[in-house]
């Protein structure tokens, strides 16, 4: 089967002179729930960015379902966008707006011009968004105002507008960063089943080296831009967790956070 997405050989460099990636290559297929590790600017957040375009590489291709994604323009490049949910550190949502206003964003991008901007949803959509939202027990708040919410709701709301898009690929860009651990656990579970439900690839990048361990079939590991370990939980041994993160994996394990920094977006 044709992998969802390969990375080939894929170089970006930043004008201020850092090399976020090196030559990377790699490939996902259907419904593998992989974690991306590595110290703050190892290359994390670049990798993830890489993958919609949200960022252009200097070097290389990404093929996303078959298609290399520098080729792709305009309506092209939004319907490839399509294949492709996101989930953010900081949530991204709309606060003024309610929650379920908020899901239903995740069909903007298979509606029409007028239709969109005046959030013309329909029925099916709007049933749908609903059904979602109590799949991840939030009915009674899909009324609310997203502002009215914790950082754990919000970041449910924001894996229900990405599931709402219907992607073959999710990706989730320190999604329980900014959470306390029961909230950061919660997420996890439904980013998990959510995604296996659906068989959906899932690509989370984390600085919890622990929680990589369990939810993940497989880690990438990058060090300086390039991938220093890709491979099962289970293979990933001590010696290889020091080449990644230049420190012991007793020293990570304070706390389960590690190296617990934001990825500088200039560099990461």
């Amino acid at each position: 089967m044709e992998p969802i997405l390969r990375f080939d050989n894929v170089s970006k460099h930043y004008p201020n002179g850092v090399h976020a990636l090196k030559g990377v290559s790699f490939e996902v297929a259907e419904g593998e729930f992989i974690s991306v590790i590595g110290p703050s600017g190892s290359g994390k957040s670049t990798l993830l960015r890489a993958i919609n375009r949200l960022i252009p590489i200097n070097g290389g291709t990404v093929w996303l379902d078959g298609q290399a994604v520098s080729a792709q323009r305009g309506t092209a490049l939004r319907q490839l966008r399509r294949k492709v949910g996101m989930i953010f550190q900081n949530y991204n949502l709309v606060y003024s707006l309610s929650v379920l206003q908020n899901v239903l964003h995740g069909r903007l991008g298979y509606m029409g011009g007028l239709k969109g901007v005046f959030g013309l949803y329909s029925e099916e959509d709007k049933q749908e968004g609903l059904d979602l939202l109590k799949e991840l027990g939030l009915e009674e708040f899909a009324y609310n105002r997203a502002s009215d919410l914790s950082g754990g709701q919000k970041q449910r709301v924001g894996i229900a507008r990405a599931i709402m898009q219907q992607p073959k690929l999710l990706l989730c860009d320190e999604p329980i960063a900014s959470l306390d651990p029961s909230s950061a656990k919660t997420i996890m579970d439904l980013l998990k089943s959510m995604t296996q439900k659906r068989n959906i690839a899932c690509i989370v990048n984390l600085h919890q080296l622990d929680v990589a361990l369990k939810y993940s079939t497989r880690i990438i590991g990058l060090s300086k831009g390039e991938i220093v370990f890709d491979g099962r939980p289970e293979e990933l041994d001590d010696a290889t967790i020091e080449r990644i993160y230049g420190t012991s994996r007793e020293n990570l394990m304070i706390g389960g956070h590690g190296n617990d920094q934001a990825d500088p977006a200039h560099c990461a």
